[in-house]
């Protein structure tokens, strides 16, 4: 099991930047893929970006490519959420989340098992 805690959201203006970080408890994250997705104000929970084990492959929705990118540290436990030229309709909660390692990284939040609590990210225009 792994426990994720999600860091870094606030308000920032549009064309703005914001690095939001998620820390993972446990000794084993590198055998865990990576998401982060976000929920805005009566929406559903849409996917942003996922990573691989290792990190060598990454995934992003069409709307945030070009503008965020994915890393993570294993050695610290911590996957990195990088967004660029926010704008307003950036705005949501973000979440973390991992899947069990057995299975393979998808976009749908259904298959992912592990979530974090969730930071606000807040872009005023």
């Amino acid at each position: 099991q792994v426990q994720l805690v999600e860091s870094g959201g606030g308000l920032v203006q549009a064309g703005g930047s914001l690095r939001l970080s998620c820390a993972a408890s446990g000794r084993t994250f590198n055998n865990y893929a990576m998401g982060w997705f976000r929920q805005a104000p009566g929406k559903e929970r849409e996917f942003v970006a996922s990573i691989s084990r290792s990190g060598f492959s990454t995934y992003f929705a069409d709307s945030v490519k070009g503008r965020f990118t994915i890393s993570r540290d294993n050695a610290k436990n911590t996957v990195y959420l990088q967004m660029n030229s926010l704008k307003p309709e950036d705005t949501a909660v973000y979440y973390c989340a991992a899947p069990l390692p057995s299975k393979a990284v998808t976009n749908t939040p259904e298959g992912y098992d592990y979530w974090g609590q969730g930071t606000q990210v807040t872009v005023s225009s």
